[in-house]
C-alpha cells in the first residue's frame, strides 16, 4: 500500500443541476430498457472512485479490473487520461500556448514512475481545473435500443457523443467533457460458437460491446473445459482491453499468437453497430474469392452487404428483424468495413457486437530469462537472441515459419504456440556467441508450459481479483509518444547491423507481434496501414525524449527505412495501438527535422505533420476522413486524436457551404482511390446479407 500522497476528499458538484440541464432528460430517461442506466456525474466521482486504485496501491497491485465497474463509469486505465492530452497543467485552451518541453519537464518525473509532486496534486485536486476531461452524463446501455435512443437524443440536440469500454486509450479517445457518455460495460452481450467456413475454420465468437478480453478469455477456457481436450483459441489483447477498440486500432497479439493467426482486424467476420443516423446495422464480408496466389492465407474481400434493423425500439434480441436498409440509407457498406477495420474505435458509432474467429488450439509455451542482478549480462544477450529469433531467424539457422509460431509484445520473452526451436535455436546462438558461457544462462533461463494459454497463465495473477485474467498495466501515465513501425526490408538491408542498431537505444523496447500472418492474413479490405503489415517490429520510445534524439530519427533513420520520394504523400511510420496524445510527425515543410520541442501545442499542431497522418499515411488518412465525412458529417463522435477529430471546423464548413468538401486539417486533397469491397445492388445485398445471417448461425456441429 502507498498512502504518502493524499487527495481532497471533499467537493460540491461544478456541474450544478447536472450537464445540459436545459434539455429534457426525462425523454431519454423514458426510451431506455429497465436495465439502461442515466446519471449525473461530477468531478468528485472521478476522483473518488478512481484515485485510491492509483494513490492506495503500489503498481504491482493495480489493476484495471477495480476501475472498470466504479458506480459512476468514469474510470480510465491512466488517470492522468481524466485531464485533456494526459496533461493535467491547468489551461484554458488545450495546452495550445505551453510548449511541448514544459509538458515534458512537468510529466518525466510521474512518467519515470514517482508519485505527483505538491503542484501537480494541487493540479489534480483542482475541481475547477479547465483542463479536465470528463463528462459529466454517463449512460449505461444495456441493449441495443438503449444505445439507439441515445443516438437519436443526441441527433436531436446536436449533442457530441463519446464512448468506452475498459477506458484503454492512450490517446485519450475514451473520455472527453460536454460529452453524453455511453459507458458500454453493462451492455448484455449473446455469445456462441458458430461455424465459420470462410476461412476454413471450424468456429466463431460473438462478443458483445461491453465485454473486454478477460471475459472474452474466460468464455473461450470455459468452453475448452468443456470438453474431452482443449479445442479453440482466440488471437487477442491484453485482458482488461476492449476487444472492439482494440480491433479498430489494428489489434496487435504478439502473447496470443498474431504472427500465426494475423491481426486483430483480421479476425472480424461481421460487426453489429449503431451509426451515428441512428441506424442499428450489421454488415460482413458476402462475396470472396482465393488469394493464395498472391501469398495471402484468407480469401479476398470482394463485396461487403449490410442490413438494418427495421425495429430498432425491441429490446428482445429474439425478435430483431433485419431487412433491407431504406432508399435514404447511403452510407457504404463496403467502405464502412474497411474504416473501421484498422481506422480507430470511438469514431464510427457504437458497437453493439462482432463476431470474431476461432482459431485451432495449439499448445502453449512461455520462454523467458530472469531480469534478477546476477542474470543482467546473460539477459542483454537473451534480448539479442530474441530479436534475431523474431526478425532475423535465418541468422541462426531458422525458419520464418517455425520463427512465427512465437512472438511477444515488448515483456522480453518468447509466447510460442505449436512447434518452436527455442532451445536448439538458444544453444546455438550460444555457441556462436564466445562471449557468452551457457552454464552461466542456465539459471537463469526459464520454460513455462504449464498453462494451456496465456490467458489461463494469467488467471488470479493478482490476489484481489481470483478467477479473472489480469495483467498490471495501471499508471498515472500511459504511452505519451508511441512506437515507430521498423519495415522488414530495412531489416532485411543488413539484418546483424540493423538489430544491433535498434539494441542500441537503451530506452527503446521492442514489441514483436510482427510478420507471417500479419500480413497474409489479411482480406486486403481493411484500413490497416502498410507500415503495420510490412513491420518487422514495434520499436516503443525509439524517438527519445530529447531534442537530439528526436531529431537524429528523422534526419538520419526515417529516410532509410521510409521511401519518401514522393513529397505528397507522408508514409505511414507509427504504430495506432499505442499511440499517446504528444504524438506528431516531423515538420510540414522539411520530413528530415523534427518537430520542436519548444514550440507550443499550437505550432506544432500547425506546421508539423499530425499523428494521424503520421500513423495512416497521407493516402489512407485522406480516404478514412472522406469515409468518416460520409459516416458522421456532423462529427457526433469526435474523440481526441481520432480520424477527423474537428467537430468545429466541420459544423462551421457546413455552415458556410454545406456543398463543399471539408477541407481537412491533416491531409491534402480528397482521394479518388475507390472502395476497397465493390458494393452490391441493394436488393442482391439484402439477399446476400441474410443467407450471410443465416449461415453464420448455424450452430457448430463439430
Amino acid at each position: 500500500m502507498n498512502s504518502s500522497t493524499s487527495f481532497v476528499t471533499a467537493a460540491s458538484d461544478p456541474t450544478g443541476s447536472g450537464w445540459r440541464s436545459d434539455l429534457n432528460w426525462k425523454e431519454l430517461e423514458s426510451q431506455l430498457s429497465p436495465s439502461a442506466s442515466l446519471i449525473d456525474t461530477s468531478y468528485a466521482n472521478y476522483r473518488d472512485e478512481c484515485f485510491p486504485e492509483f494513490f492506495e496501491f503500489s503498481a504491482s497491485e493495480r489493476s484495471n479490473h477495480a476501475l472498470i465497474d466504479q458506480p459512476a463509469g468514469m474510470c480510465l486505465s491512466h488517470l492522468f487520461l481524466g485531464w485533456k492530452d494526459m496533461y493535467p497543467r491547468p489551461s484554458d485552451n488545450g495546452h495550445l500556448n505551453i510548449t511541448l518541453m514544459q509538458g515534458f519537464q512537468d510529466l518525466a518525473p510521474v512518467n519515470a514512475g514517482q508519485p505527483p509532486n505538491q503542484e501537480m496534486m494541487g493540479w489534480l485536486n483542482d475541481e475547477s481545473n479547465p483542463s479536465l476531461n470528463l463528462p459529466y452524463k454517463v449512460l449505461f446501455p444495456s441493449v441495443a435500443s438503449d444505445v439507439v435512443a441515445a443516438i437519436e437524443f443526441a441527433k436531436e440536440h446536436d449533442l457530441e457523443i463519446s464512448i468506452k469500454n475498459s477506458g484503454h486509450s492512450y490517446s485519450g479517445a475514451s473520455s472527453k467533457k460536454d460529452t453524453l457518455h455511453l459507458n458500454m460495460n453493462r451492455y448484455t452481450h449473446n455469445q456462441a460458437c458458430l461455424l465459420s467456413l470462410a476461412k476454413n475454420k471450424s468456429s466463431l465468437i460473438r462478443v458483445g460491446g461491453g465485454e473486454n478480453w478477460d471475459k472474452t478469455y474466460r468464455a473461450v477456457i470455459a468452453a475448452n473445459q468443456a470438453l474431452e481436450e482443449y479445442k479453440y483459441h482466440v488471437m487477442g489483447g491484453a485482458p482488461t482491453v476492449s476487444p472492439n477498440g482494440w480491433t479498430f486500432q489494428g489489434g496487435l497479439g504478439g502473447f496470443m499468437g498474431s504472427r500465426l493467426y494475423g491481426m486483430g482486424a483480421d479476425q472480424v467476420l461481421q460487426i453489429e453497430m449503431v451509426l451515428p443516423n441512428a441506424y442499428h446495422v450489421k454488415f460482413g464480408p458476402t462475396e470472396w474469392e482465393d488469394a493464395s496466389e498472391n501469398g495471402f492465407i484468407v480469401p479476398r474481400t470482394t463485396v461487403v452487404s449490410g442490413v438494418c434493423r427495421s425495429n430498432p425500439d425491441e429490446q428482445d434480441e429474439e425478435k430483431w428483424i433485419w431487412e433491407e436498409c431504406p432508399e435514404d440509407f447511403d452510407i457504404d457498406f463496403g467502405d464502412l468495413w474497411y474504416a473501421v477495420r484498422g481506422g480507430g474505435g470511438g469514431s464510427w458509432g457504437v458497437v453493439t457486437s462482432m463476431s470474431l474467429q476461432l482459431h485451432d488450439y495449439l499448445p502453449f509455451t512461455e520462454f523467458g530469462m530472469s531480469r534478477s542482478e546476477e542474470c543482467s549480462a546473460p539477459y542483454s544477450k537473451f534480448l539479442e537472441f530474441r530479436a534475431k529469433y523474431m526478425m532475423a531467424p535465418q541468422l541462426l539457422n531458422v525458419t520464418k515459419e517455425i520463427s512465427h509460431a512465437c512472438g511477444d509484445s515488448d515483456s522480453g520473452g518468447f509466447f510460442c504456440y505449436g512447434e518452436n526451436v527455442i532451445l536448439q535455436a538458444w544453444a546455438m546462438f550460444l555457441e556462436q556467441d564466445n562471449s557468452t558461457d551457457p552454464t552461466a544462462t542456465e539459471a537463469c533461463f526459464f520454460i513455462n508450459d504449464v498453462p494451456k494459454s496465456f490467458a489461463e497463465h494469467n488467471v488470479g495473477s493478482n490476489a484481489r481479483f481470483p478467477g479473472k485474467v489480469n495483467t498490471n498495466n495501471v499508471n498515472f501515465m500511459g504511452e505519451t509518444f508511441g512506437g515507430v513501425l521498423v519495415p522488414q526490408s530495412w531489416l532485411d538491408e543488413d539484418s546483424e547491423e540493423n538489430i544491433k542498431t535498434l539494441l542500441g537505444f537503451q530506452q527503446a523496447r521492442l514489441y514483436t507481434a510482427f510478420g507471417g500472418a500479419t500480413i497474409s492474413a489479411s482480406d486486403q479490405a481493411d484500413s490497416v496501414s502498410k507500415a503495420h503489415r510490412n513491420a518487422a517490429v514495434l520499436v516503443m520510445d525509439l524517438l527519445g525524449s530529447t531534442p537530439a534524439s528526436i531529431a537524429s530519427f528523422w534526419s538520419d533513420l526515417f529516410p532509410k527505412m521510409f521511401d519518401i520520394s514522393d513529397k505528397t504523400k507522408f508514409p505511414p511510420v507509427f504504430g495506432s495501438n499505442h499511440a499517446g496524445p504528444l504524438l506528431s510527425g516531423p515538420l510540414k515543410e522539411d520530413w528530415m527535422k523534427a518537430c520542436p520541442l519548444d514550440w507550443t501545442f499550437a505550432e506544432r499542431r500547425e506546421k508539423c505533420i499530425s499523428s494521424q497522418e503520421a500513423i495512416y499515411g497521407t493516402e489512407t488518412l485522406t480516404r478514412l476522413e472522406t469515409i468518416k465525412k460520409a459516416v458522421d458529417p456532423n462529427f457526433m463522435f469526435d474523440c481526441n486524436l481520432c480520424i477527423g477529430n474537428n467537430r468545429d471546423l466541420a459544423k462551421a464548413s457546413h455552415s458556410q457551404d454545406d456543398g463543399d468538401e471539408l477541407e481537412s486539417s491533416q491531409t491534402g486533397a480528397q482521394s479518388d482511390e475507390p472502395s476497397g469491397a465493390s458494393h452490391a445492388p441493394r436488393y442482391v445485398a439484402a439477399i446476400v446479407a441474410a443467407a450471410f445471417h443465416l449461415f453464420l448461425f448455424i450452430v457448430n456441429q463439430d
